[in-house]
């Protein structure tokens, strides 16, 4: 699908969709449980069905209403929790779970598989293959488990996981521990995680630990890189839970606000773990105007100059920040963001092209960004190289552009964001398919 951005955001009030982020872990947690939990989470996405299917075929019942989700829990292998006479032996047959494109699913579940003991084929699509899964299969290769080799579709899994002490490099991927985390507990004895230097992306695993803490389930942090973890514990329902706002996605509006008009983000928690609640911070670095209370916040643009920015904990951000980085006058300097190179595209490199393609001044560097701010850029055709956040990036940079904006392969967006285009309407901007 072909969008040419018509007329840019011109301002309002939008409300931040549920985090895909905390959904993802309080489903998985849901489907472990000892009876069943309902999830407030209006909006769905490719990313989040994609979880709910795997969870269905590994045993879970899940109905979505519009609103929130129902959670039927899968039934535990009687021999990880025997004093559950619910609980049933595992199937001798190897279970298909499609993942789609997403990452989160494929990092959280293939350690639970390994710990339930299944006999698994993950098929992955898009980018998926490629993405680097090398120091979580040689741990669980190591601990009982047997997988297909890494880069080909399906992914295939079986043994059973035991435990023990996993040891991590923290530069590669919070998913690999927060797997780990969710996995771990079930096993019969207790396990540690050992990380061999300083966690990166680490509000991510804190979001993860405070979600196992609110279904019942105790982690010990020895220090920064190590977590000790008992082992038989069971999953216990809260009952109701919510996915909170997401800030990762709500920061692609916000940026507008700063670059141009104000814009009003409603349903965001001030408070949450997400990591990327760090954008109201850097937002007001740059010079534009923010407030903010419990669960609003509205960013006006500003007199707005180049900063530097450490992007270890908050990758994600980077396609937003370049954004408001974009218009800003001086530098701007984005650090220790390699790990952008393996999400949906490598993303260091197409957040580049696109910038490029729309006149930005911009150098790609090893592990991050340099960008030369510009009072207006020309506009012009760019690719989505099938990445949800290129997308909006480039719809967001619009509203600086002289000439209209023409996205190819807009509906990437619908991994993480499928109504962004109808948010960019609410807001006044305009768009056609073409």
């Amino acid at each position: 699908m072909t969008i040419r951005i018509n007329k840019p955001i011109q301002g309002g009030t939008v409300k931040a969709i549920p985090s895909k982020s905390e959904a993802h872990r309080l489903l998985i947690c849901a489907a472990l449980s000892d009876r069943e939990t309902f999830i407030e989470c209006p909006d769905l996405s490719e990313d989040i069905e994609a979880t709910v299917r795997c969870l269905e075929s590994l045993g879970a019942i899940i109905k979505h209403n519009g609103s929130n989700f129902h959670v039927t829990p899968l039934k535990i292998p009687n021999n990880l929790q025997p004093s559950d006479h619910s609980r049933v032996v595992r199937p001798h047959s190897t279970l298909n779970l499609d993942c789609g494109e997403s990452g989160a699913t494929l990092r959280f579940l293939l350690p639970l598989c390994g710990a339930l003991g299944l006999s698994v084929a993950f098929d992955m699509r898009g980018r998926l293959p490629e993405r680097p899964l090398g120091a979580l299969g040689e741990q669980m290769t190591s601990r009982g488990c047997i997988l297909s080799s890494s880069g080909i579709s399906p992914l295939t899994c079986k043994g059973q996981l035991k435990s023990g002490t996993y040891t991590l490099p923290g530069n590669i991927s919070s998913q690999f521990v927060s797997g780990l985390l969710i996995a771990l507990p079930l096993l019969s004895g207790e396990s540690v995680i050992s990380l061999t230097d300083a966690l990166e992306s680490r509000p991510y695993v804190n979001m993860t630990l405070d979600t196992l803490r609110l279904f019942g389930i105790s982690i010990y942090e020895e220090d920064t890189q190590t977590f000790r973890i008992p082992g038989g514990q069971h999953f216990h329902s809260p009952g109701n839970v919510k996915a909170g706002g997401d800030w990762s996605n709500a920061a692609f509006c916000l940026s507008a606000g700063a670059i141009e008009n104000e814009v009003t983000c409603t349903g965001l928690d001030i408070n949450s773990k997400q990591g990327d609640r760090a954008i109201v911070e850097l937002l007001a670095n740059f010079g534009a105007h923010v407030k903010y209370d419990i669960d609003t916040v509205t960013v006006t643009t500003g007199v707005l100059r180049g900063i530097e920015i450490d992007a270890a904990d908050i990758p994600d951000l980077v396609p937003a920040l370049a954004v408001v980085a974009s218009t800003a006058e001086g530098k701007t300097i984005i650090r220790n963001a390699g790990r952008l190179r393996i999400k949906e595209s490598d993303r260091l490199h197409t957040v580049t092209m696109l910038l490029s393609a729309l006149g930005a001044d911009i150098t790609e560097t090893e592990d991050g960004l340099i960008i030369i701010g510009k009072k207006t850029l020309t506009g012009g055709v760019t690719e989505s190289f099938g990445d949800h956040r290129i997308v909006m990036t480039a719809a967001i940079l619009s509203a600086v552009c002289a000439d209209p904006v023409i996205i190819q392969g807009a509906e990437a967006v619908r991994k993480s964001y499928p109504g962004f285009f109808d948010d960019f309407r609410s807001l006044g901007g305009e768009f056609e398919i073409i």
